[in-house]
């Protein structure tokens, strides 16, 4: 039996009938219509559906709707502001730190709570905050470069 979820996603409020076994990951990307969030393993080990619930990087995979009712999400979609990329998104960026993109919303994601809970982290501190955002392309490395870069870039911001 479906339910009424209220969701604002991206700062845009949402109220979609959703039956209860139905994952936050499948409400964003088939109901609302957002598919940066991507659908990669589907079990919560790869970080592909990545989104932030009330600040905080959840896989969505494994968040059932409901339980994200009345709360935030932020979807890759919603970072940029006014046609300008976020610092995270720009950062990596500017470090080649995509390639195929496909796990690049969710370690954004990632990278975005990490600093928001530690605007200086250590690399090793870096590598604990992405340890559940998988990247087949890479050795990781540019991707760590583009998280030291975007903590830079948000230093930078707030000081001017």
């Amino acid at each position: 039996m479906k339910r009424e979820l209220r969701l604002t996603v991206n700062g845009d409020e949402y109220h979609v009938l959703v039956e209860p076994r139905r994952t936050l990951l499948e409400v964003i990307r088939e109901d609302i219509g957002l598919t940066g969030t991507k659908n990669g393993c589907g079990a919560g080990e790869c970080g592909a559906c990545t989104v932030l619930l009330d600040n905080e990087a959840v896989n969505s995979c494994l968040v059932l709707a409901h339980e994200a009712d009345g709360q935030e999400v932020v979807t890759i979609e919603g970072l940029a502001r006014g046609g300008a990329l976020h610092p995270v998104q720009e950062a990596f960026v500017e470090q080649g730190a995509i390639q195929c993109g496909f796990c690049t919303p969710g370690m954004v994601l990632s990278t975005v709570a990490l600093l928001d809970r530690n605007p200086d982290p250590t690399r090793e501190e870096i590598l604990h905050g992405l340890k559940g955002n998988l990247c087949r392309c890479t050795g990781y490395v540019k991707i760590i470069d583009a998280v030291e870069a975007a903590k830079c870039l948000l230093r930078e911001g707030e000081s001017q």
